[in-house]
């Protein structure tokens, strides 16, 4: 029987979880399988990652996507007409040639990553298989150790909290379910917390709550005032998980709390992170440096590294030789994979194997401006990432993503296997 062929390429626009204009993608073959693929949308971004292509101008806030759908009709639909689907490299190789420029600014990120993954889709589709599956093959796979927003910050909520990102970790949980339950005790206690200190303002950007503190260490207290009043010891059952994001307010060495209206320094800043983690039961700390600040990273790794997953997200954007140097600089030891940050499937995957090859931690992520598209469960499943990280434990789009790992979990069955703590880099057991 004659293998199928990619018929067609179509793209429309639809709306983010921000009521954004973003991209989907849909690849029909010629067996009539159809594959879709939904570009999400970052607002805290990398400098070298993959650029969304934007039409300007006072519609919709300059942020339509006419342009990129120009793109797939004129362009990326006729180079990929009759190609193999099951040739993902190949196609997103082709992708990344038509562009022809560093960022995917030519034809734009957006263009790319909605139909890198349509393809990817479609060709899971047209052989009857679950995607985390097709991209598994017949290896085993890992369920993801979660990590999930409980209070939201930086440019996510305003910039209420120069952090981004203050998530729990559930370092005893057995299973992906299990950790979902620490998750939603935790959740629902911060909320009551806030409630009860008359600070609860809404939720941000990933669902996170959207509080209003005076310091950005408050949030740490109250955060670990939730885990306690969810009936949990911080450190065991739910353990701290930060996105500094520290690019959104640090440049050059130089580092500005808006917050708390103060400016450090390189090593002001590395004295007030590691404070932090001798008195908060911190086990992951995302970008606690600047991308531009190498030699912070660096001795923060080296300092903390033992103990601490550190992880990389602007600074090497999704980005496997970027990966590769920061293993042998030991700028880091684990990396952030955002699909559409790399612009296509296959470069994230290399991203991917790049950390582990490394030793590093690897954590599958979502954005802030996100969908209804549950292909990054899928993802972290499919490749072994090991830990998935996709927001809060509120919002349909990310539930959506948390209860599609919920599924594939119970449809191994005795074949699952948790990643756990065994995720992290220094791989400490409890």
């Amino acid at each position: 029987m004659t293998e199928p062929a990619i018929r067609s390429v179509h793209a429309r626009r639809i709306w983010d979880s921000r009521g954004r204009p973003t991209v989907e993608a849909e690849v029909t073959l010629s067996d009539g399988t159809v594959g879709r693929g939904l570009a999400p949308a970052g607002a805290s971004r990398g400098s070298r990652e993959a650029v969304d292509r934007r039409d300007g101008g006072t519609r919709f806030g300059g942020l339509d996507v006419q342009g990129a759908i120009a793109s797939v009709r004129d362009e990326i639909g006729p180079a990929l007409a009759g190609r193999d689907p099951f040739d993902q490299a190949g196609i997103d190789a082709a992708l990344i040639a038509l562009d022809g420029t560093p960022t995917k600014a030519r034809l734009g990120g957006n263009a790319t990553v909605a139909v890198s993954l349509a393809v990817l889709q479609a060709a899971a589709a047209s052989r009857g298989l679950p995607l985390w599956r097709h991209l598994a093959g017949e290896d085993a796979v890992t369920i993801p150790l979660p990590e999930i927003q409980i209070f939201g910050g930086g440019a996510h909520a305003g910039r209420r909290t120069d952090i981004q990102d203050f998530m729990v970790m559930a370092p005893r949980a057995r299973s992906f379910a299990e950790a979902l339950e620490v998750t939603a005790e935790v959740y629902r206690a911060a909320g009551a917390v806030m409630a009860g200190r008359g600070l609860l303002q809404g939720v941000a950007d990933e669902g996170g709550w959207w509080p209003a503190f005076t310091s950005n260490e408050e949030a740490l207290d109250a955060l670990v005032a939730a885990i306690e009043r969810a009936g949990f010891t911080p450190g065991e059952e739910a353990a701290i998980s930060l996105d500094i994001a520290a690019s959104e307010f640090g440049r050059g060495g130089r580092y500005r709390l808006g917050l708390e209206g103060r400016e450090l320094d390189r090593d002001g800043m590395a004295e007030y992170l590691m404070g932090w983690c001798a008195r908060y039961p911190i086990l992951s700390i995302e970008d606690p440096f600047a991308e531009d600040d190498a030699e912070g990273l660096a001795r923060f790794t080296a300092a903390v590294g033992d103990h601490i997953q550190v992880i990389g997200d602007d600074f090497l954007v999704t980005n496997a030789a970027l990966v590769a140097a920061a293993a042998q600089a030991g700028t880091v030891n684990a990396v952030l994979v955002k699909v559409n940050q790399a612009g296509t499937v296959s470069e994230a995957r290399a991203a991917c194997e790049a950390g582990r090859r490394a030793g590093f931690g690897t954590i599958v992520s979502a954005r802030s401006g996100e969908t209804e598209d549950v292909a990054i469960a899928h993802l972290a499943v499919g490749w072994s990432a090991g830990q998935l990280k996709v927001g809060s434990f509120a919002r349909s789009e990310r539930m959506a993503k948390w209860n599609e790992v919920l599924r594939i979990e119970e449809a191994l069955g005795a074949r699952a296997r948790f990643a756990g703590l065994t995720a992290l880099p220094f791989r400490r057991s409890r």
